[in-house]
């Protein structure tokens, strides 16, 4: 995952008022496992940042896979 990839938790995150399949924005990099998510709703306004460990998100793709 990388700066500016959209992405949705995979598990509530209670510490930051999150759950399941929120989506965000990464935002920073804060280490090799560590990212910074900003989640916004519908008309831009940010509700949330957190730092989240990349292992409990799941980047969102809206291109077909091509298939090998």
């Amino acid at each position: 995952m990388k700066l500016l990839d959209v992405v949705a938790t995979i598990e509530d995150v209670p510490t930051a008022n999150l759950l399941k399949g929120q989506v965000g924005t990464i935002v920073e990099e804060l280490s090799d496992e560590v990212v910074l998510v900003e989640f916004a709703d519908m008309n831009g306004v940010a509700y949330a940042i957190a730092p989240l460990a990349i292992g409990k998100l799941m980047e969102l793709r809206y291109t077909p896979a091509m298939v090998a």
